[in-house]
């Protein structure tokens, strides 16, 4: 019981990686703060969106199904699975906080998304608010919470490698899944770079919170 409880303590970021973390936040929240004003009420792509969008759109043309099933991690069904996994997997090895990290980060990245962002900056895509994208926000909320999560030391040297690459699989399913929501015409490329950094952004806050005394205290008798 003892174990369980050391472990739980143990905050999310080092300390040394705090300060990046925060930057990082402030970073995010900058870059989609500035799109959302570059891109407020915008009913057709720019220059740069359309260079990179249409030859993605040529990709997927008379493909969509593919591009659907590319898309499928940034949904619903499979975003709660896979925090429900990262959040058992955590309870299991006593990180509370990195379940509760696990189990938050997908609604709040996607309530910052569908229910502030879209209806503020008002951007659409074929009669559809799009600024920033919620399938995007979605999976880079659980690659950052899965990198975040694995950037502990290791158990043992021979650790180390499954965690790069589990964390690299993570960041590619976010870039298939950006791709795959361009093809489909669901949104310009900036509303998948907006997506990503509210995601990345989310998680990086979370952590920080989480990582407060008072709440780490409260974390070990709850």
């Amino acid at each position: 019981m003892n174990g369980i409880r050391l472990r739980s303590a143990r905050p999310l970021l080092a300390a040394s990686v705090r300060p990046w973390a925060a930057a990082l936040l402030a970073g995010c929240a900058v870059l989609v703060a500035v799109l959302g004003v570059l891109f407020a009420h915008q009913v057709t792509a720019d220059w740069f969106d359309h260079a990179v969008d249409s030859p993605v759109i040529a990709l997927f043309d008379g493909h969509h199904h593919i591009a659907w099933w590319l898309a499928l991690p940034g949904t619903l069904i499979p975003a709660v699975v896979l925090s429900a996994v990262i959040a058992v997997a955590c309870l299991l090895t006593g990180r509370r906080n990195g379940a509760v990290l696990a189990v938050a980060a997908v609604p709040v990245a996607t309530g910052l998304s569908e229910a502030l962002l879209k209806p503020l900056v008002h951007r659409t895509y074929l009669g559809q608010v799009t600024y920033p994208s919620g399938h995007t926000a979605t999976v880079f909320a659980l690659a950052a919470t899965v990198t975040l999560l694995l950037l502990a030391p290791p158990p043992s040297p021979a650790a180390q490698a499954p965690r790069i690459l589990i964390s690299a699989v993570a960041c590619a399913l976010g870039v298939i899944v950006v791709i795959a929501v361009i093809g489909l015409q669901f949104h310009y490329f900036t509303d998948t770079v907006a997506g990503a950094a509210v995601g990345i952004g989310t998680v990086c806050g979370l952590a920080l919170i989480l990582d407060r005394p008072a709440v780490r205290r409260w974390l070990e008798i709850v």
